[in-house]
Formats: C-alpha cells, sequence, structure tokens
C-alpha cells in the first residue's frame, strides 16, 4: 500500500533518468521567489500589531474605525499593486521569455522593499504605502511566471509536485513570516528597530530569487515558440538527463513541435493572437473563466483574512495578550508548512486535484461552523479571560482543523491547474488572468477584514464556511481533473461535449496509446536508419489525440 503513494501515471513510458535531481533543483530554485509573497502575508499582521509600530504611527491616538482603516489600506496596497503586476507580466513573458521576467521583478521587489526602509514616525506611511504597492507590482508579476516556468520545465507525471513547490516556497516564507514578530518580541525591548526588521527581511527572498533566476535554464517551450531550437534542444536534454537522440526526448520535441505547429495555423504566435483567440473562443473563454474563479473559491475560504490579520482573528476567538496571539499564529504557520509538505510529497499527484478540493472544502467548512458558533455562543470578546475556556480550546482546535484541511487541498492546487490547463500560446496571458484574480479577491478580502469582523463578529466564520460548502458543487460538475495529462493534451480535456467528472480517464487513455505509438514510430524509424534521428531535422506534424 505505501509505494502506491509514490506511484507515477505516466503519459507515455518514462526513463528514471528524467525524474532526476537536476529538475527538481531548479525547480526549488525557482520557487524561491514564492518566500517573498508568502512572507509578506504573514508577517504584515502581527507587525502591525506590535505596539512600537502602533505608537510610531500614531495609531494610539486614532479610533478603532480609523485604525481600521488604515490597517487595511497598508496590507490592500500590495494586493493592489499585484493586482498589475500580474497583467504586467504577460508582455515580459511573451517578448523577454520567463527566466529574463523574473530577474527584472526581483529587483523591482528589492526596489519596493527597500523604499518601506526608509518609514519612521517622521515620514509616516508615505514611504510605506509606496513600498508596497511597488514591491506588489513584483510578487503579482511572479506569481504569473513562476507557476508557467515550472509547468513549462515540467514531465507530465511529476508536474503537480515541481509546480506545488511554489507552495512550499510561499509557506517557508509565511512560516518565518509568521514567528519574526514573535521572537523579536521576546528578545528585543520596543522600538523602531523592533518594527522595521520584519520590513529589511524582506530583502532575503527578492535577493535569493533575482540571484538565483541568473543561473536558471530558460524553459525549452519558451524557446522553442521564439524559434531558438538548438538551445531548447539542449535545455531539455539537461532538464531530462537525456541524449537529444533518446526515443523519449525525440517524442516531447514533436509532441511541442506539434502543438506549436497547430497554433500557427490557427490563433499564430504573435502578441496579440491569445487575446484574439479569448474574444473569438469560446471554448478558451471558458478555461479563463474556471482558472479565475478557484482563486475566487480560494479566498472565499478565509484564509487570507486569517493571514493578514491573524491577531484580529484569534482576538475574536478569546486570544489575549500581543506575545500569546503571535505565538498561536506560530503554531497556524507551522501547520500550513508541514501539510504543504505532505501535500506536495504525498497527495498532489497522487489523489489528483478535483478530490483534494472537494475533500478541503468540506472539512474545511464543518470547521469553520463549529468556530463560529463558539463564538456565537460564548462572546468570548465580550467577557475577555487571562485563559482559554473548554470551549475556546475547543474552538482553537478545530481552527487548526481547519487548517489541516485547508492547506494540502485550497492552498496551492489552484496554482497548479492554472498553470497547467491552457495552451502554449494563451499559457503567459492565461496565468496573468489567473494571478489578477487571485489578487483582486485578495485585495477584497485584505481592504474589508477589519471592517467585517467589527461589523459581522461570529458571522464571518459563517460566511466563510458557506462558501466553502458552495465551492464544492462548482468543482464536481465543471472541473475535470489535469493529473498527469500532458500540456499539449489540455485542449481535449477541456471539450465540452465530455463530462468534466469522466474527461480524465477518456483523455488519459488517448494519451498513452498515442505516446506509446509515437515513441515506437520514432524507435522504428532510428532502426531502420541505423542511426540515432536527429532532434533537430524531426518533421511537424500535427499529433493525433
Amino acid at each position: 500500500m505505501g509505494g502506491n503513494f509514490m506511484r507515477k501515471v505516466e503519459d507515455r513510458p518514462t526513463p528514471p533518468e528524467v525524474y532526476n535531481w537536476k529538475i527538481y533543483l531548479v525547480a526549488a530554485v525557482a520557487s524561491a521567489g514564492a518566500a517573498t509573497i508568502g512572507y509578506d502575508s504573514a508577517f504584515i499582521g502581527g507587525t502591525m500589531a506590535l505596539p512600537a509600530f502602533r505608537k510610531d504611527m500614531g495609531f494610539d491616538t486614532m479610533g478603532k474605525t480609523e485604525v481600521n482603516l488604515i490597517s487595511a489600506n497598508i496590507v490592500s496596497c500590495y494586493q493592489a499593486g499585484a493586482f498589475f503586476g500580474a497583467f504586467g507580466a504577460y508582455p515580459a513573458g511573451h517578448f523577454l521569455g520567463r527566466r529574463i521576467g523574473l530577474i527584472i521583478f526581483a529587483l523591482l521587489f528589492m526596489l519596493g522593499a527597500g523604499i518601506m526602509l526608509a518609514t519612521d514616525s517622521d515620514s509616516g506611511l508615505g514611504f510605506l504605502y509606496g513600498g508596497r504597492v511597488v514591491a506588489g507590482l513584483a510578487v503579482g508579476a511572479i506569481s504569473n511566471l513562476i507557476p508557467i516556468y515550472l509547468a513549462e520545465i515540467s514531465p507530465p507525471a511529476i508536474r503537480g509536485r515541481l509546480v506545488g513547490m511554489w507552495e512550499i516556497g510561499w509557506q517557508s516564507g509565511g512560516l518565518v513570516g509568521f514567528w519574526i514578530n514573535y521572537g523579536l518580541t521576546q528578545h528585543m525591548a520596543p522600538s523602531r528597530q523592533q518594527w522595521i526588521i520584519p520590513f529589511a527581511v524582506q530583502l532575503i527572498p527578492g535577493g535569493l530569487l533575482a540571484i538565483g533566476a541568473f543561473f536558471l535554464p530558460e524553459t525549452p517551450r519558451w524557446l522553442l515558440s521564439a524559434g531558438r531550437r538548438e538551445k531548447a534542444i539542449e535545455t531539455l536534454c539537461f532538464l531530462r538527463g537525456l541524449p537529444k537522440d533518446h526515443p523519449y526526448l525525440l517524442t516531447e520535441v514533436q509532441m511541442t513541435d506539434d502543438a506549436l505547429e497547430h497554433l500557427k495555423r490557427t490563433i499564430g504566435i504573435k502578441f496579440s493572437g491569445p487575446f484574439k483567440e479569448v474574444y473569438q473562443n469560446r471554448k478558451i473563454a471558458y478555461r479563463f473563466f474556471l482558472g479565475g474563479a478557484l482563486f475566487f473559491w480560494q479566498n472565499g475560504s478565509g484564509i487570507n483574512a486569517i493571514n493578514y490579520y491573524s491577531p484580529t482573528v484569534f482576538r475574536s476567538i478569546g486570544i489575549t495578550g500581543t506575545s500569546t496571539g503571535l505565538l498561536t499564529t506560530g503554531i497556524f504557520g507551522c501547520l500550513k508548512t508541514f501539510f504543504t509538505f505532505v501535500w506536495i510529497m504525498v497527495m498532489i499527484d497522487q489523489f489528483g486535484r478535483r478530490k483534494l478540493l472537494m475533500i478541503g472544502a468540506l472539512g474545511g467548512s464543518l470547521s469553520l461552523w463549529v468556530v463560529g458558533g463558539y463564538i456565537a455562543v460564548a462572546k468570548p470578546q465580550n467577557n475577555p479571560s487571562g485563559t482559554l475556556s473548554g470551549g475556546g480550546i475547543a474552538a482553537m482546535v478545530f481552527f487548526y482543523i481547519y487548517t489541516i484541511f485547508y492547506t494540502p487541498s485550497w492552498s496551492g492546487t489552484p496554482w497548479v491547474v492554472n498553470s497547467e490547463m491552457f495552451d502554449q500560446n494563451v499559457r503567459t496571458l492565461a496565468q496573468a488572468f489567473a494571478a489578477g484574480n487571485n489578487w483582486f479577491w485578495n485585495f477584497i478580502v485584505a481592504r474589508f477584514t477589519p471592517q467585517m469582523f467589527a461589523q459581522m463578529q461570529y458571522g464571518v466564520w459563517f460566511f466563510f464556511a458557506s462558501l466553502q460548502l458552495l465551492s464544492i458543487p462548482f468543482v464536481y460538475f465543471l472541473l475535470p481533473e489535469t493529473k498527469s495529462v500532458p500540456l499539449e493534451s489540455m485542449d481535449l480535456l477541456f471539450d465540452r461535449s465530455l463530462k468534466p467528472r469522466k474527461a480524465h480517464k477518456h483523455v488519459m487513455l488517448q494519451v498513452q496509446e498515442n505516446g506509446e505509438h509515437m515513441q515506437a514510430d520514432i524507435m522504428e524509424s532510428m532502426g531502420s536508419k541505423g542511426q540515432a534521428t536527429q532532434v533537430e531535422q524531426l518533421p511537424a506534424k500535427q499529433m493525433q489525440v
């Protein structure tokens, strides 16, 4: 039974060399950029809760409504920048490539992080707002480019695992962000230095991405689409650990050639092509809708309300004191990180995307109903106490159960699905649209969470629990399983004539049969010529799937 957990569902016979250390190392380096996003989502709420920050920014002299408004503005201006950055990455990814785009936006992020460091009690919030907008532009672009990069370098059988490393980077950054404020409260006296350190730490993941991106190879799919065939084949040989005359590599190049040739005959490979295709092709537009909707449901789970305003959230359950609240937040971060590793190593490429999303939504929803029910009955904010009651402890347990269900389902899976469900020529635009949706709904949550807790109280928990329940029929009836399906075969998977819940089985049978035949034909061709077929000489013919 244990061996089945690591079993790979392959689209065609695959040599073991393909699953080599280099592909994992390249994915890990690229995924380091996600730490910039995860860190911000985790540290900012705790930093704003530090007494020293509140004093220096004048929060102590403001009313609660004004503090809530300013806090929401500080958090949400980052998401607003990220929304526009997600779309700004499209021309960079199209014309310059995924790698150069990552270098540019990593440097932009470091500029934004540096601007934030000029914030102090005399200058007020101007530098903080400006720096967060600039950094937001950068992370919006990064959230577009990294999942695409990972999907395009991945063998189909482990694509979920490699794209999932993006989530590992995100949660690793989040873990540091959740704990850094607790550590500072324990070991530093309240001062500007205490609260400026968390802002300075942002430079570390930004620098790692900027340096790492210089050494990353460009994706073979982008190189082929840009006409740089020799470099594309050289890169593919490096990533797969195979010589250029190996049948597996010949087949992969042939499949990519076929897909690109089909695109050239239909919508073309120009910058404007994807826009025309979305406008004219209802099938592609429908996929855009599905991809964007996944991020609506993800943010509807309530996770970003918790990430950005964790001290406020835990206070509503009855956790009192800055230090205790930050400790509770740190435990939350540990759970998220641990179950992200479980998700990437065991779940995403074994259980598939659909099952994880539906099970995660059901378990998370039930947990939040319990948390909201406790708050509605016990009203802990109206009855402050130095210790949690038995009901309060139960509520915290169910909150952590919610975290356990959410993390290996809705946290990273929408990014995986969006990175793999589109054609080469619309993939960058589609990822921009998906990332833009993520940041739009992220902005809505970040901007209005303080007001929601102030006005709705326990109703906030019921609101997010209800949205999670509603996401289950959406996934069941509309979203097909994308696990192990080659990127070049996604058109068939999303054919509207197939029922989404049955499409995967139908497509994989055809893909496996076609892949085996194509690989056998190439091997036969090699044998008949008595020498290795050079991959540069392969003719382009449309793959019949």
